[in-house]
């Protein structure tokens, strides 16, 4: 589930957020170690956002469906599949300096020249700015590098999909 894991690293502290809540209530959540817990009979604060209970069930449903409904393994099947057309496009682009990612979290740096890895901040944009008037939407990270962060319930014939749009907005280039 995270991306930790991957690389067999047992982290001091582990900070989860964003999709915790399911999309519904803004929540964070801090993992730790048990020594780490240097206060445990004292409040550390109240704060607006703190302690709600609505937004835990709304976290404990997601986890639970993220299990149930088998997204993580969706998201290693979908997201290899991506990265082999990624690396596919690369092959024909040589605006693209990079390829990289690891289940659905997923780049493609555009570079001006593979040696020097000069930054195609200008191409990226107009990359971005295409794939937009055609229906698909994502960031541009650091200026160069096409990022794609599709949700977990994402289906191989979405990411097709998006993919085809993305090769077509840089053939467009």
């Amino acid at each position: 589930m995270f991306t930790c894991e991957h690389y067999n690293v047992v982290p001091d502290m582990l900070v989860i957020g964003k999709g915790l809540g399911g999309g519904i209530f803004p929540l964070a959540a801090l993992i730790a170690r048990e020594h780490l817990n240097l206060a445990p009979k004292q409040a550390l604060g109240h704060y607006t956002h703190e302690k709600n209970p609505v937004a835990c069930a709304a976290a404990l449903a997601t986890i639970e469906s993220i299990q149930q409904d088998g997204l993580l393994e969706n998201a290693e099947k979908v997201g290899s599949y991506a990265l082999g057309r990624l690396r596919s496009m690369m092959r024909e682009h040589t605006v693209i300096g990079e390829v990289r990612g690891l289940g659905l979290l997923l780049g493609m740096e555009l570079v001006k020249d593979r040696v020097t890895r000069e930054p195609a901040a200008d191409d990226a944009e107009r990359v971005m700015y295409s794939a937009l008037r055609k229906g698909l939407s994502f960031k541009v990270t650091m200026g160069n590098i096409i990022t794609l962060t599709p949700p977990l319930t994402i289906t191989m014939a979405e990411m097709s999909t998006g993919l085809d749009i993305l090769k077509t907005s840089l053939s467009e280039l």
